[in-house]
């Protein structure tokens, strides 16, 4: 570590920070938010078991389980223009990312909602509630209290995660300082400036879930 090394860790942090709050935190937004509309339908569907739907989720839970995340982002962004599709980059690795990490969420959603006891349904049934009521109001809430800690550790993932949006263009945190480390040659200084911003927001989001556990539980042993 030397006063060259010094300043341009310098120089960097500000534009690093900029994408990270411009770009990452954006992608991560709006991708996770795309991924549990994804977990939730799928799961009612098959928590419902409607037939033909829910061999259809299992599918696209399969398919997208067993390939890999990146292989995902070229096929979307390099693959569909030969079928003429083209899509921004941006958009792209906010579609990628919403399906990819929404099938690990519909696994885990369609495990909270079985863990919720069945006579709840009926039970809502007997008071005059539809099939819609007693999914908004009773089983939905359990099931988003069981499943808190498994859907913030996918949160916390996908912020990682989004770094790989750099191979298809988009210029995030990590790809700003490929771009920087293009004109300095500082690979070890840079990538470690990365890496503990990166540490330090998803300590953040680590506190922040266990804040939001302890709540959960006490709202739960209240009740």
């Amino acid at each position: 570590m030397n006063d060259r090394v010094i300043q341009i860790l310098k120089d960097a942090f500000p534009q690093l920070i900029e994408k990270f709050f411009t770009m990452t935190i954006p992608l991560t937004a709006l991708s996770f938010t795309l991924a549990l509309v994804i977990a939730v339908v799928t799961a009612m569907i098959q928590y419902a078991n409607v037939k033909g739907l829910r061999q259809l989720c299992r599918v696209y839970i399969w398919i997208i389980r067993c390939t890999p995340l990146l292989v995902q982002l070229y096929l979307v962004f390099y693959g569909l223009p030969s079928l003429g599709i083209l899509l921004d980059a941006f958009p792209t690795a906010v579609l990628v990312f919403g399906i990819n990490e929404g099938a690990y969420m519909a696994e885990t959603m369609r495990g909270s909602l079985e863990a919720v006891p069945s006579g709840q349904m009926e039970a809502g049934y007997c008071v005059g509630m539809n099939y819609l009521q007693i999914m908004g109001h009773v089983i939905l809430p359990q099931a988003f209290r069981t499943a808190f800690p498994s859907l913030s550790n996918s949160l916390i993932s996908m912020v990682k995660g989004t770094s790989l949006a750099s191979v298809i263009t988009v210029t995030e945190m990590f790809r700003q300082a490929i771009v920087i480390n293009g004109r300095v040659y500082e690979s070890l200084a840079l990538y470690t400036e990365v890496a503990l911003i990166y540490l330090v927001f998803c300590s953040l989001l680590t506190l922040l879930q266990r804040w939001g556990e302890k709540k959960l539980n006490a709202y739960g042993g209240a009740r």
